[in-house]
């Protein structure tokens, strides 16, 4: 074995997106599924996760605003993460990390870690020098993040409702300075 990694870090473009929505849907359903706190609740049709696609992340994808990253192994999308590049006039330095997904199948990998490292060095090319990112409190990815070196600024109560119970679950501001 040459010590690659069994899966590959790739950018869609907006026609890549396009013909892989249903792919990335069903990975977004396969977490909201798992209980991921990821801006959707159960029950989610296929036709929900679709449209997230394709009427909120595409147009960022077309406009140059939004990158999206996959990573993929024999031709499943197994993961993704997206920076949002659509700040301020006076942010041209910020970019929003957001949706980091991993199959909950294929989790403990390494698939995260090479997401992150490849959208912060796609950031930096970018010139943008600080990430910011919210996730849900107490979740594990929240030791993830840390261990990625993002900082916690606060948290804020009551943010969003749990995808698979009707309480309200906060939410943890985090940042990286690159």
């Amino acid at each position: 074995m040459s010590g690659t990694p069994p899966f590959a870090i790739l950018e869609l473009s907006a026609d890549t997106l396009e013909r892989r929505i249903d792919s990335l849907a069903e990975l977004l359903r396969d977490c909201v599924l798992d209980g991921a706190s990821i801006g959707f609740v159960l029950p989610i049709p296929a036709s929900t996760s679709e449209t997230f696609w394709r009427d909120r992340v595409l147009p960022g994808v077309r406009a140059r605003t939004r990158l999206l990253l996959v990573a993929e192994t024999a031709g499943s999308v197994i993961g993704t993460v997206q920076l949002g590049l659509d700040t301020p006039p006076n942010q041209p330095h910020r970019a929003d990390v957001a949706k980091l997904l991993v199959h909950p199948t294929r989790r403990r990998r390494g698939i995260a870690r090479a997401l992150m490292v490849e959208l912060e060095s796609r950031a930096a090319s970018l010139g943008r020098r600080l990430l910011t990112l919210d996730t849900r409190t107490g979740d594990p990815s929240v030791r993830l993040y840390t261990a990625f070196g993002y900082r916690t600024v606060g948290v804020i109560p009551g943010y969003c409702l749990d995808p698979t119970s009707e309480r309200f679950d906060s939410t943890t501001i985090m940042y990286k300075t690159l």
